[in-house]
């Protein structure tokens, strides 16, 4: 070694050689890596989300979710195959109709004749129900007709007879003889309930199975004072001219409603329509079909709903229903029923509806009998009635 030189031994690093370091440093790395990857692949999905293919429905299986959250409801965003499940079935119907037209005294005394007829013509839709060629409409689209065509989806046209109609359910079955007939199906147990999707097909302004999508916007809507019997379910899908009749279905294909009115015009509102519920429309097409009319239950008492009232806390409680007449000797005045009497209950369920009420009474057959919870002056009491034929309307 040269004078005046000293060895110095070289200073070790510390980074280096240390396992402890090394992992360390890995672990960094692979954090920054796992980081780039997720920011990249949430971009890649937020630009182009048809790459996700997550399984949504295996998300929304029982047992999927966490504690106290309902699970995802699983469900088709498109609905080619309900429409093709529904719709040949659904038909196009073309009345013929000679309305009478008043004229005045000057033709009077020049032709003799008081009444001249102007022949109009209409259109709606119906249902095919059974292979047989029954279809399910709506009174007020036949009832003033003298001829009735029925347009069906492969293009075959067919003269329909009127088995029955019911006005007090705007409900109407005719009759086709023709072969290979598409039925549409019914839901038969699954109930209907406000937010399902579903979907109007129909006649609307003379577009044959033109099909609109709302959601059921409510059921038993019974506040429209339209017809003898309510129970409607509401809904905005759209509902034109030549709408009633056709079928309200719903997501999987199947028929819950049979269309029968919109609010418009006048009132200014915006797709809110109406349909029959098919509990209603099966029992009134079932009569008809048996009997070529309905037979209804009948109490002899008119009701009305209470006011509401509300306990000492402020809390409403519910009420009954105020019998305004009946009739003597009808059912439910050999009952006991006197006017005055509050109806609390029908079958053991609270009732709180008049209309309601009337409705479930109306479906019920004659000879059935029914247990009824009545207060008088704050004394409960229970009796039963028997149902009578409903004598006609006047």
């Amino acid at each position: 070694m040269p004078p005046g030189l000293m060895f110095q031994a070289p200073v070790k690093d510390p980074s280096r050689g240390s396992p402890m370091i090394k992992i360390t440093q890995t672990v960094v790395f692979l954090l920054k890596a796992l980081v780039a990857g997720l920011a990249m692949a949430f971009v890649v999905l937020y630009f182009w989300p048809q790459f996700d293919k997550t399984d949504r429905s295996a998300l929304a299986a029982p047992g999927n979710s966490t504690p106290g959250t309902k699970p995802l409801p699983s469900g088709p965003f498109s609905y080619p195959d309900a429409v093709d499940l529904a719709a040949p079935a659904v038909v196009s119907i073309y009345t013929t109709s000679l309305d009478p037209q008043p004229v005045d005294a000057q033709t009077q005394e020049k032709l003799g004749l008081r009444m001249l007829y102007r022949m109009s013509r209409d259109m709606g839709s119906g249902v095919l129900v059974s292979e047989d060629g029954y279809i399910l409409t709506n009174h007020h689209v036949i009832s003033s007709a003298q001829n009735i065509q029925i347009g069906l989806w492969d293009g075959r046209i067919a003269l329909a007879q009127v088995v029955g109609s019911d006005p007090q359910t705007d409900l109407a079955v005719l009759k086709i003889n023709l072969n290979g007939l598409p039925i549409i199906p019914i839901a038969e147990s699954e109930p209907v309930r406000v937010g399902d999707v579903v979907l109007a097909i129909g006649n609307a302004l003379g577009l044959s199975h033109t099909v609109t999508m709302g959601i059921v916007s409510a059921t038993e809507r019974n506040t429209l004072d339209s017809l003898a019997f309510e129970g409607f379910i509401q809904t905005d899908a759209a509902i034109n001219a030549g709408n009633s009749g056709g079928a309200l279905i719903n997501a999987r294909g199947d028929l819950i409603g049979i269309n029968t009115r919109h609010l418009g015009g006048a009132t200014g509102a915006q797709n809110i329509g109406f349909a029959i519920p098919m509990a209603t429309a099966k029992e009134v097409m079932k009569q008809i079909i048996d009997y070529g009319s309905v037979r209804r239950g009948w109490l002899g008492a008119w009701v009305s709903n209470m006011p509401p009232t509300t306990s000492a806390d402020g809390k409403p409680v519910a009420a009954g229903l105020m019998v305004r007449k009946v009739t003597r000797d009808g059912p439910a005045w050999l009952a006991g029923i006197r006017q005055g009497d509050e109806i609390v209950s029908l079958n053991g369920e609270v009732v709180l509806d008049s209309q309601a009420f009337e409705l479930k009474i109306a479906m019920s057959k004659p000879g059935t009998q029914i247990e009824l919870e009545v207060s008088r002056n704050g004394q409960k009491f229970e009796t039963y009635a028997t149902l009578i034929q409903q004598p006609p309307m006047e």
